[in-house]
C-alpha cells in the first residue's frame, strides 16, 4: 500500500505498527523519499487486510491521509511480525 498526504514526521509508521500488531498483520512500513509511506502487509484473510487498510486511511490524529493505493506485492517468502524499516 502507498499512503499519501501528511504522513511523515507525524507518527504514522508507529501508528501502522500498533494497528498491524493488534490485528495480527505481518509486514513492514517505511518512509519513501517522495513523502509517501509504503506499507507491505500480509494477513490470513482479505477481510483482515481491508480492515487494516481502513485503519491506515484514518491514520493517527496528527496525520492527514489523502489516499491509500493498494497494490499486490510479489514476494517469495513469508513475512513474520510487523516492523518499521529504515
Amino acid at each position: 500500500m502507498l499512503v499519501s498526504g501528511l504522513v511523515q514526521g507525524v507518527g504514522y509508521r508507529f501508528f501502522a505498527v500498533r494497528e498491524a500488531r493488534a490485528a495480527g498483520i505481518n509486514g513492514f512500513v517505511r518512509n519513501l523519499p517522495d513523502g509517501r509511506v509504503e506499507v507491505v502487509a500480509e494477513a490470513a484473510s482479505e477481510a483482515e487486510l481491508e480492515s487494516f487498510a481502513d485503519a491506515l486511511r484514518q491514520g493517527p490524529p496528527t496525520s492527514v491521509v489523502r489516499g491509500v493505493e493498494i497494490e499486490d506485492y510479489p514476494h517469495s517468502e513469508s513475512i513474520e511480525g510487523f516492523e518499521i524499516k529504515y
